[in-house]
């Protein structure tokens, strides 16, 4: 897909297909109000027949408007004429799911004159590439040849027409880079447990630094994992015939002083929850127990396009989670890479054995701020359900700082306690820590687990088990958080 920015004016467009906005006041924009000068067909009409309404997300296609296109699809962004940033985004996921289903040669988006709440020209471009990018995702590596590749939309020549030339170029720079990594994300996310191995996901580390002069990586062993003492990890990929991977990953954009952002993602390539055995139903999903993991490729690959004058690690915890005759038993104590014992209560409860090792091994870098994010709970499911990631965070700042990245991109958490109190259910009579504090607030005494390993740096854990896929007839990795991650990381450059 190939994205353009134009200053054309629509008389004088001969794309296949036209974008044009429309409020719920019916009163018509000036770029609505070109259209009818051309068109066979009369918005104002169109209105009081209450064909359309304008209402936000609503979707009119018309066939054949005027001579040179072959289609118009109007899109309505609501009533005020300042839009919210909800509005706009339900109206361009709207357009972008009209437009994918069509083989377009060429589009052309006329929605300059939407004014966004607190929005740039350069912030609508941006979104509108980055969810058209989103759109044109088809998973197509473990289907028949024979059925369709890829999604028309991948072909098509998107044109964003705009007088504001230099602010829509970056925008659309910044939206396809962010698309593409979400796309990333969703890929390894979708791929099924025996092709996603924890040796798949090195694979593509190292892939991915031969591809990027400014990316390093390299790949830590068990036996090299043994000797520093990550017990914990090692501890979860134990019953499994597939060896469990530390991934590192360091993008290198500013000077060797300036101290790197750490992302480290849970990637249990595959979670049966070990002899504490997981219910047969839906299964099959937890082969998105990598999502957190998916999420740090998918952002470092849009990193690795934009190349922003900034340092980040990227770790990633692999390993799979399998009832073997070596594997972990509960009662089963072992001793993290920090030196502190754990008691394992629960096989099931691995996210954190894995990301606590990885979280420690953060240490060496000296951190500007460490996130991690992980499929980790169930209960983070109950609690926020399917729009909002968890957040957990010692850092006010740094809470504060994703909070607004996710109220920014629509890729929006919710903060929640790691207090003292919560920490109590952690206590174990044979060791320093339990991995699990019974069934009361469990996404919070997951993440004071984590507190324990992270007191020498500003960090935040994003608890993505509720936003990272999706099921049912639209099953299929999310791609989340990566607009929210590549956000944060964007604003330190500034």
């Amino acid at each position: 897909m190939n994205f353009a920015a134009k200053s054309t004016n629509i008389e004088q467009c001969k794309s296949d297909c036209v974008v044009i906005g429309v409020h719920s006041h019916k009163k018509l924009s000036d770029r609505a109000q070109q259209f009818d000068q051309i068109s066979h067909v009369s918005l104002k009409e169109l209105f009081q027949s209450k064909t359309l309404s304008g209402k936000a997300g609503q979707i009119l296609e018309l066939h054949q408007p005027y001579k040179t296109a072959k289609t118009a699809i109007i899109v309505g962004f609501g009533d005020s004429d300042t839009i919210s940033a909800e509005d706009f985004r339900l109206a361009i996921k709207s357009a972008a799911t009209a437009i994918k289903k069509r083989a377009y040669k060429t589009i052309s988006f006329f929605i300059d004159d939407m004014t966004v709440d607190n929005w740039s020209e350069s912030q609508k471009a941006q979104y509108c590439a980055e969810q058209l990018t989103y759109a044109s995702y088809t998973f197509t590596q473990c289907k028949n040849h024979t059925a369709p590749l890829a999604s028309p939309l991948t072909r098509s020549k998107i044109l964003y027409h705009s007088a504001k030339n230099t602010q829509t170029k970056t925008g659309l720079t910044v939206g396809t880079a962010i698309g593409n990594g979400i796309n990333v994300a969703r890929e390894l996310g979708n791929l099924p447990g025996n092709i996603c191995t924890p040796s798949y996901l090195a694979k593509q580390a190292r892939s991915l630094a031969r591809s990027h002069k400014k990316i390093t990586s390299k790949v830590l062993s068990e036996k090299q994992m043994q000797e520093l003492g990550m017990g914990s990890l090692l501890s979860v990929s134990a019953g499994s015939a597939e060896p469990a991977q530390l991934i590192i990953m360091e993008y290198k954009g500013a000077a060797k002083s300036q101290k790197p952002h750490v992302l480290v993602g849970k990637g249990i390539t595959f979670d049966t929850g070990g002899i504490s055995l997981k219910p047969g139903a839906a299964m099959d999903e937890m082969k998105f127990d990598m999502c957190g993991a998916a999420s740090v490729f998918g952002t470092m690959n849009t990193i690795a396009q934009l190349e922003p004058a900034i340092n980040i690690v990227a770790i990633v915890a692999a390993a799979e989670n399998m009832p073997g005759s070596k594997a972990t038993k509960p009662g089963d104590i072992v001793t993290s890479m920090s030196g502190k014992t754990i008691e394992i209560l629960n096989t099931d409860a691995e996210g954190r054995l894995v990301l606590c090792d990885a979280l420690s091994y953060a240490e060496r870098y000296k951190p500007q701020s460490v996130i991690d994010i992980a499929t980790l709970t169930g209960a983070c499911v109950i609690a926020l359900g399917s729009h909002a990631t968890g957040l957990f965070s010692n850092n006010d700042e740094l809470t504060k700082e994703l909070l607004d990245a996710g109220n920014a991109t629509g890729d929006r958490a919710w903060p929640m306690p790691i207090w003292d109190d919560y920490k109590k259910q952690l206590k174990s009579n044979f060791a320093d820590l339990a991995n699990i504090g019974g069934r009361e607030a469990g996404s919070i005494t997951a993440a004071c687990f984590l507190s324990h390993f992270t007191q020498s740096y500003p960090w935040a854990h994003l608890d993505i088990a509720g936003t990272a896929w999706l099921s049912g007839t639209n099953k299929g990795a999310t791609g989340r958080p990566v607009s929210l991650l590549t956000h944060y990381l964007l604003s330190k450059t500034q």
